[in-house]
C-alpha cells in the first residue's frame, strides 16, 4: 500500500453502514418497498414526494434502517483502526445519511470511541459537503487535513466536494461511478495498512 508521502490525517470521517459495519443494507429491497427505480438515490427521491407519501416512505426507510442498526456486525478491524487513530492523536467522526435514531441504536450496541456523529437531521446530506464540513468544525480541523472513508458513491463525492482525501471501501466491487477516490481499499484491513504506510513515510 503506497501513500505517496501524504501526511498522516489529523482526522478521519467514517461512513457508518458498510464502512464501520459489514455491508448489510439491501438497497434493492428498499427501492422495491418504496416503489423507486433501480439505482435511484433513495433520500433524493423521497424528498421529491408529496408530503403524505413522503411521511409513509420515511417510515418504510426507517424500518430498514432500524433493522440494520440493530443487527449489523462491526467490520473486521474496526476497533483496531479506531484505536490506532486514537493512539496517534487523530480525531474521528461518523458522518452518515442515516437518521439520528439509527445512529444512536448503533452506538448503543457498539460503544465506539466516536464523539462526533452527524446524521441527516443535521442538514444537507452527502454528497453535499455540508455534513463533512460540520464534522470538521466540531473536530476543530481543516478539511484538507482529513480523510473521508466510505463504501458509497456519495461518500467519495462528498469528500471531494469538501476538499478532503476520499477513500473508497470497495468490498471487491467494481467502481461504477465517475467520481475518482484518492485511494481505493478493499476494507478496513487495507485502510489500516494505508495508515501505517503514511505514518512510516512521515517518520522516514
Amino acid at each position: 500500500m503506497v501513500s505517496d508521502g501524504i501526511p498522516f490525517p489529523k482526522a478521519v470521517l467514517f461512513d457508518m453502514d458498510g464502512t464501520l459495519t459489514m455491508p448489510t443494507f439491501d438497497f434493492p429491497a428498499i427501492r422495491r418497498a418504496l416503489g423507486l427505480p433501480e439505482n435511484a438515490p433513495i433520500l433524493e427521491h423521497i424528498g421529491m414526494m408529496p408530503p403524505e407519501k413522503r411521511v409513509e416512505a420515511e417510515k418504510i426507510l426507517g424500518r430498514f434502517e432500524d433493522e440494520v442498526a440493530a443487527t449489523a456486525p462491526l467490520a473486521d478491524r474496526c476497533l483496531e483502526v479506531l484505536a490506532y487513530l486514537h493512539a496517534r492523536g487523530s480525531r474521528v467522526a461518523l458522518v452518515t445519511r442515516n437518521r439520528r435514531e439509527s445512529v444512536e441504536t448503533f452506538m448503543r450496541r457498539h460503544p465506539l470511541p466516536i464523539k462526533v456523529c452527524i446524521s441527516r437531521e443535521d442538514g444537507p446530506h452527502k454528497p453535499d459537503p455540508f455534513p463533512l464540513l460540520l464534522a470538521c468544525r466540531q473536530l476543530e480541523v481543516k478539511p484538507g487535513d482529513c480523510w473521508m472513508v466510505g463504501d458509497g458513491q456519495f461518500d467519495v463525492e462528498a469528500g471531494i466536494n469538501a476538499g478532503m482525501r476520499s477513500i473508497w471501501l470497495s468490498w471487491d466491487r467494481e467502481r461504477t461511478f465517475a467520481a475518482e477516490p484518492w485511494r481505493t481499499v478493499r476494507d478496513l484491513v487495507e485502510l489500516h495498512d494505508l495508515m501505517v504506510s503514511c505514518e512510516t513515510d512521515v517518520r522516514a
